[in-house]
């Protein structure tokens, strides 16, 4: 797997780079800015990129800004960002365009190793990965879209973070075939019709928090 890392912090950089190399994966280009970000994404093209939210030359929110250029420039282009701290605007913007291939994590999520290589696959492959601290802001009751049932909004919290109706199913004691269901459900009462443009799970997250696509 070929990735594109970006981090301003070398010892955070460096150690990120060792670990995707003892997984197997490589690190086409490290960079520690967004101009050098957004020219690595479209000369490299990579499986996967990891960005920082924030980067020099303004370190707000420089390397988002550069993620979401280029997946303009190569639609789908997989990109996992990393924030210090829940920012669900951040997810919102990420998620935006209806697409999959897109993860927000907490940087904390980096030291489990297995968790952080596990959520960069799946962003690899096609689906989402959003931070579960992300996830648990989004709890409260006036923030739920309407019409779903307590377990619906279970089974939902868990798709937003970008897990199989399988591993949904485990963490829920529930059989795969009742969270397929469920899924079903969620789309009907959220208006999520099957298209060929979209990834239904991402727009199901869009509703959850709460924004629509653009």
């Amino acid at each position: 797997m070929r990735v594109v890392l970006a981090e301003d912090l070398y010892l955070l950089r460096n150690g990120i780079e060792r670990m995707l190399h003892a997984y197997g994966m490589q690190v086409v280009a490290a960079v520690d800015n967004g101009p050098d970000l957004l020219d690595a994404l479209l000369t490299h093209r990579p499986d996967v990129a990891v960005i920082d939210v924030r980067l020099p030359p303004t370190h707000t929110d420089e390397g988002l800004r550069a993620a979401i250029t280029a997946r303009r420039e190569v639609p789908g282009l997989p990109v996992l960002i990393l924030s210090q701290y829940v920012q669900q605007l951040y997810a919102r913007e990420l998620l935006a365009d209806g697409g999959g291939s897109v993860g927000y994590l907490l940087k904390d999520r980096v030291s489990d190793t297995d968790e952080f290589v596990d959520a960069l696959r799946r962003v690899a492959a096609g689906g989402t990965a959003v931070d579960p601290d992300v996830i648990a802001r989004l709890l409260a009751p006036d923030r739920a879209p309407a019409g779903l049932t307590r377990r619906e909004l279970d089974v939902l919290s868990l798709m937003a973070q970008g897990l199989s109706n399988a591993v949904i199913g485990k963490r829920l004691f529930l059989s795969e075939g009742s969270v397929s269901k469920y899924t079903t459900q969620i789309f009907a009462k959220l208006g999520l019709e099957p298209s060929p443009e979209t990834h239904r799970r991402v727009l199901a997250v869009l509703a959850y928090l709460d924004t629509k696509p653009t």
